[in-house]
């Protein structure tokens, strides 16, 4: 069934209580109908392909883009913010029906997104803010769509320093120091171990989402400190280098390591106990959720998108441990434990791999 644009408005995608499944179904309907005669180019960018997360994002985003009939063109930032905003000053001198993007810095890419949106281009705003808070909605943004890197970092320090003993020695390997998100979880991590007078920070510094940097950095904190009990890593990549650093020295029984995004190979290192735990920053929903914004916006216009679209659409996900509810009290009655007592870690790769999760 066909759907006129008017009765696709008056159906309207998004409401006050969320994003109606029917709705949707409406959406994916009517982009069927009319993919052909009312074609729609977006542009997206995300902060550096070569990241693990990044590249699940433009998966997703390609997935929905397919679904939808929206033909994408990619523009990789490469984790650099200079060849990034060369890239969006080229995206501004084209047009597109909406644009995508997550900044690898904050504040680096304001004139060229500004110039798109004076031209009455739909901006959505992925993961990381592309300015600061303040100047977001007024610079005509149509949503952000973003974790809670707080609550991600949080949960996973929390867990480290109460596997540590409250006690010890840690340290943070941070994302890229522009990021609002690494600055977030950098924020988080200082929020646990604040409360903790026995637990050392002894070294905080960026690796620029980068595993090679960040193995490099694990290898001279523990030369430095042989008695180091922690690592938290703003990212999985990260996580996974500093925590293969850390086997490679001897001293994997010794030093907990915990990362941040829920990649499929660190939900597989926490059931193993390489990693201690991870929290899901769900690239999948982010990148997804964008181009349905984005195709909305598209086709009934950016006004009535900044009207009917929350500015702000969290992207929840859990944190994710090892650790196995086993109550022996509770067996016969395993629906009152954690996790129905189980793994949820083959569930959450099987989900993440079919990009739902």
């Amino acid at each position: 069934m066909a759907f006129s644009r008017r009765d696709f408005l008056k159906g309207g995608l998004f409401t006050a209580s969320g994003l109606a499944t029917a709705n949707l179904i409406s959406l994916i309907d009517y982009r069927r109908a009319h993919a052909q005669d009312q074609p729609i180019k977006a542009a997206m960018s995300s902060a550096g392909l070569q990241g693990t997360w990044n590249a699940q994002g433009q998966e997703a985003a390609l997935w929905w883009a397919d679904l939808l009939g929206v033909e994408v063109t990619w523009f990789d930032g490469e984790f650099d913010v200079a060849a990034q905003r060369a890239k969006i000053d080229q995206m501004a001198t084209q047009e597109w029906d909406f644009v995508a993007m997550q900044p690898g810095g904050i504040d680096t890419l304001r004139e060229p997104v500004q110039a798109m949106i004076d031209a009455g281009t739909p901006v959505i705003d992925m993961d990381t803010l592309i300015v600061p808070m303040s100047d977001l909605w007024e610079m005509g943004i149509v949503t952000f769509i973003a974790p809670d890197n707080v609550f991600m970092s949080e949960s996973v320090v929390s867990k480290l320093v109460e596997k540590m003993g409250y006690a010890g020695k840690i340290s943070h390997i941070g994302g890229a120091p522009g990021h609002t998100g690494a600055q977030a979880r950098g924020q988080g991590f200082l929020n646990i171990t604040g409360q903790h007078p026995d637990v050392e920070v002894v070294d905080d510094q960026p690796a620029d989402w980068d595993g090679t940097r960040a193995a490099a950095l694990a290898e001279a904190v523990l030369n430095r400190h042989p008695d180091l009990k922690a690592i938290f890593a703003d990212n999985d990549d990260m996580a996974l280098a500093a925590q293969q650093a850390v086997a490679n020295a001897g001293l994997a029984d010794q030093v907990l390591v915990g990362g941040v995004d829920a990649m499929s190979d660190a939900i597989a290192a926490v059931e193993d106990g390489r990693l201690v735990g991870t929290a899901r920053n769900s690239a999948t929903r982010i990148h997804g959720w964008a181009v349905i914004a984005g195709v909305y916006a598209a086709t009934v216009g950016v006004d009535q998108a900044r009207e009917d679209i929350p500015k702000f659409i969290l992207a929840d996900g859990p944190a994710i441990f090892g650790d196995i509810d086993s109550n022996p009290d509770l067996a016969d009655t395993p629906w009152k434990l954690s996790n129905y007592g189980l793994s949820s870690a083959e569930g959450l790769i099987w989900a993440e791999n079919k990009l739902l999760f």
